[in-house]
């Protein structure tokens, strides 16, 4: 359905002071990004971005820093007086600017992050097919007691009289099962005709914008409710407890929905799987691994236990053994990583590269083929393809004030315990002996040495214990 003259408002102006936390409450996580962003994510598949407008007041400048990048609006709440005052700061930052208002208005809460998509066009869908003033979206829990109650005309009708705090419930409405989610779609004229009229006479001191919906029943606007498939979608947190709860939530949501595209998890429930991860079908996750951030994982992989993989780019087929640590990294298909391999930000692991137990790398290219099975330090460097790179070899990269370049080329050999001092290159199809420190360019071709020469003292064995004897007795 169009969405032309649609806007959406969302609600992040709030402190969460029983977060006990210095962090504003839409910037704390779950599924690996902050609330705030979650919505607005479910927001943008409804409007632009430039038609969301957050509504920010505590820590509003930090608020602003960490999601300007989505490229939504900002509207101002220095002083929170409840969520009615939200909107009337929205209404006046409209006639501030002299900006269109929209048609319609959906208000979304900054702290409610499962919210899915599907069910803002849902109300979206059944506010412009029944002609409303208002739409609420509801949920049923268990157990709504405490909850602001939404009284539908019928219990089968989309039209509501009232919405009553638990408070101002009537014995014959303590039953009533529908829960007020504070997400509602306005016509926005109506809406802001009545923000003014709004009051302070609740225990609170606030404006509350569930008022408006009596005020427009009471001017025989039409009033709509509609469900929400799941109690979680509507859930914020107001204790880091229940922020878990919602993590644990988001988290089995996603791994289900990739089993669903057939990636095999074995035991999920101790997986981490942040919400942005996606991971192509016949690929397996082994218990208790981490797939964290903007993380892309091919098909037919393996992702063995205890690894934990960053805002990584894996291709197909690709091995990660037990206990690696990748961040910010490519891997191409075919590779072999670890065990407890340490791929660090900027490093790109070709086609067919084995990287092995307890090598760490940084800013690397490792070209297809080449390998670095064991013990060893790859940073700041240039390595071609099929090129070994022996156990405990190490790039020395840094002077103390500058990181310099290691370039090496096709098929070298680099023999254990080198130490390659940077800048220096190693040309293609040469060699580099064992205990080697380079510090000069090897040509192509050619073997370089750069050890002490060896000297054996014959009988030097004797006698040193017999020095050590006589000491040992005082002589």
């Amino acid at each position: 359905m169009d969405t032309k003259g649609f806007a959406i408002a969302i609600m992040a102006a709030g402190k969460g002071t029983r977060l006990k936390s210095k962090r504003p409450k839409v910037l704390h996580e779950i599924g690996g990004q902050a609330l705030l962003l979650h919505v607005i994510a479910a927001a943008k598949t409804l409007v632009p971005a430039e038609h969301i407008y957050c509504i920010i007041g505590h820590e509003a400048d930090r608020v602003r820093t960490a999601v300007a990048p989505t490229g939504v609006q900002f509207v101002l709440q220095a002083e929170q007086r409840g969520t009615g005052h939200a909107l009337q700061m929205l209404k006046a930052d409209f006639a501030l600017t002299g900006a269109s208002l929209p048609e319609h208005l959906l208000v979304l809460s900054g702290d409610v992050p499962l919210i899915r998509p599907e069910t803002l066009a849902a109300i979206r869908d059944l506010h412009l097919a029944e002609r409303a003033a208002m739409t609420i979206l509801t949920a049923v829990p268990a157990d709504p007691t405490g909850y602001g109650r939404v009284i539908r005309v019928t219990p089968d009708g989309p039209e509501v009289t009232a919405i009553v705090e638990q408070k101002s419930l009537l014995p014959n409405q303590l039953k009533a099962p529908e829960i007020n989610s504070g997400i509602y779609c306005f016509e926005t004229s109506k809406l802001f005709a009545k923000l003014d009229a709004l009051d302070t006479n609740n225990a609170h001191g606030e404006f509350y914008l569930t008022d408006v919906a009596a005020m427009l029943v009471a001017d025989g606007e039409r009033v709509v409710a509609v469900k929400a498939d799941s109690i979680d979608e509507v859930l914020g947190a107001n204790t880091i407890a229940e922020m878990m709860h919602l993590d644990a939530a988001m988290r089995l949501a996603t791994a289900r929905r990739l089993m669903a595209s057939g990636v095999t998890i074995f035991r999920p429930e101790t997986c981490i799987i942040d919400a942005q991860v996606t991971v192509e079908p016949d690929t397996v996750i082994e218990p208790y691994v981490q797939l964290l951030g903007a993380t892309r994982i091919g098909s037919d992989c393996r992702i063995r236990s205890y690894s934990v993989i960053q805002n990584t780019t894996i291709g197909d087929n690709v091995t990660i053994r037990n206990g690696c640590i990748i961040d910010s990294a490519t891997i191409a298909s075919s590779a072999l990583i670890g065990p407890y391999t340490h791929v660090r930000p900027d490093s790109n692991i070709g086609e067919n590269c084995h990287v092995g137990n307890f090598v760490e790398t940084k800013k690397v290219t490792l070209g297809k083929g080449s390998k670095a099975n064991h013990l060893s330090y790859l940073g700041d460097a240039v390595i071609g393809t099929g090129t070994n790179i022996g156990a405990g070899a190490i790039t020395c990269n840094y002077d103390g004030v500058n990181k310099h370049l290691t370039t090496i080329g096709d098929n070298v050999f680099i023999g254990s315990d080198s130490t390659l001092v940077a800048p220096i290159t190693v040309e293609s199809g040469s060699y580099v002996a064992a205990g080697s420190c380079i510090t000069e360019d090897v040509p192509s071709g050619a073997l370089a040495l750069g050890r002490a020469r060896q000297a054996n003292k014959l009988g030097w064995a004797a006698a040193h214990k017999a020095i050590q004897e006589r000491s040992r007795k005082g002589c």
